[in-house]
């Protein structure tokens, strides 16, 4: 059941320009040149293994195409969220997350195509802010965008990919913030 008020609730997109602006230049004060380049090293890490599980999980001609987009979407998210829960500073969590994205579309710009879907995000936002059992949220939320709402095995295969991505963000950000 979602609240009576759905201030909490933040559906993912493009900010307008002046804000993203006034808010960059609010939390990027007092930043150093290295806590810079330290997130921006986090985002490259976690990028790196993404596009490593992107280019591994694309199972040929047989696959079901739509499972790999899902993956990417998750994927993606779970850097998003992990940037958020372990790196802490807004400033830093949008150079880490810019870093990220830069990465990916270098890389492949397919892949950073099928790894963006705002609608995907919104939903897997609405299950990260509830703020309980998330994982299982995540599982849940990633079978549902599977066409597989209440199945098990997509729900354990969304938790596991969800709790092993924010483990490398968790990782890549002790190692190097």
């Amino acid at each position: 059941m979602l609240p009576d008020n759905d201030s909490d609730v933040k559906i993912y997109g493009k900010a307008n320009k002046d804000t993203k602006a006034a808010s960059a230049e609010m939390s990027g004060k007092g930043i150093t040149s290295a806590q810079r380049a330290a997130a921006k090293k986090v985002g490259i890490v976690v990028a790196e293994q993404f596009l490593k599980d992107a280019k591994n999980s694309d199972f040929g001609e047989n696959s079901d195409y739509s499972l790999i987009i899902q993956r990417r979407l998750l994927l993606s998210f779970s850097a998003t969220a992990g940037f958020e829960q372990y790196i802490g500073d807004d400033a830093l969590v949008g150079i880490a997350q810019k870093s990220f994205l830069d990465t990916i579309k270098r890389a492949s710009d397919d892949i950073y195509k099928t790894s963006s879907d705002m609608g995907a995000f919104s939903f897997y936002y609405l299950a990260f802010r509830r703020g309980s059992d998330i994982e299982r949220r995540m599982g849940q939320t990633f079978a549902m965008l599977c066409s597989h709402d209440g199945d098990p095995i997509f729900q354990e295969l969304g938790e596991a990919l969800y709790c092993w991505f924010t483990s490398v963000v968790r990782k890549a950000v002790k190692e190097y913030i």
